[in-house]
């Protein structure tokens, strides 16, 4: 690890402390992500230089917004932000589970190995959310999202979670008020948006309840 790679490490821990076995766990996510980014672009090639606190200190602040939740799931995993993150602090729960669904077949094997070297307790499901969420979401406490999609139509993927009284944790840009007030036009929803620790003009969106609204007769 060279000396930019160890200052923004620490830099990340420092916005967001973990135990040392977290870290440990984080540091095994980091080095697969670094071989397997060489063939496979799990996060843009631009944020490598700063991955702890652009991608894992981003989707450590999540956790302590979920208060005692056991049972994650994180849809559109990707490279494994939030997923594989949040899994490697609830390693320390027992009990605890985190589902990460990815489509790509290529980033859902580097989820499976992420989560076998670092002994997550984390499922990879390589599906479409669509495919799988109304029989994964019974049970579910929280369901987050990084750079997934647009509110609106990640209100729709939310949904079954959302539905089953799920909390949701989106990682969301500048735009966060205006894509709030888009998806207000279909769903009713009662939510606090969180200024990002990591990103000035980033925001946390936490949906605490949302029903979609009935089309006007």
């Amino acid at each position: 690890m060279n000396s930019s790679d160890s200052s923004d490490r620490a830099r990340a821990l420092r916005l967001t402390p973990v135990s040392r076995e977290t870290e440990d766990r984080l540091v095994a996510i980091v080095a697969l992500l670094e071989k397997w980014q060489r063939t496979i672009n799990l996060v843009a090639p631009a944020t490598l230089s700063v991955v702890w606190t652009r991608h894992v200190a981003d989707s450590l602040q999540l956790v302590p917004l979920a208060g005692e939740a056991m049972r994650w799931v994180d849809i559109g995993s990707g490279g494994g932000f939030p997923g594989l993150v949040v899994a490697a602090v609830l390693a320390e729960r027992p009990g605890a589970d985190v589902t990460l669904v990815e489509s790509d077949s290529r980033k859902a094997a580097f989820l499976r190995e992420a989560a076998r070297i670092a002994e997550l307790p984390a499922t990879v499901l390589p599906s479409r959310i669509e495919q799988v969420a109304p029989r994964i979401a019974k049970g579910v406490e929280i369901v987050s999202a990084r750079a997934l999609a647009p509110l609106p139509k990640l209100m729709d993927l939310a949904a079954p979670f959302l539905a089953q009284r799920a909390t949701g944790l989106f990682l969301k840009g500048q735009d966060v008020d205006n894509e709030l007030t888009e998806a207000s036009k279909s769903w009713k929803i009662q939510a606090e948006i969180k200024d990002s620790l990591t990103d000035r003009g980033g925001h946390v969106l936490i949906v605490r309840a949302a029903e979609p609204l009935k089309p006007a007769s």
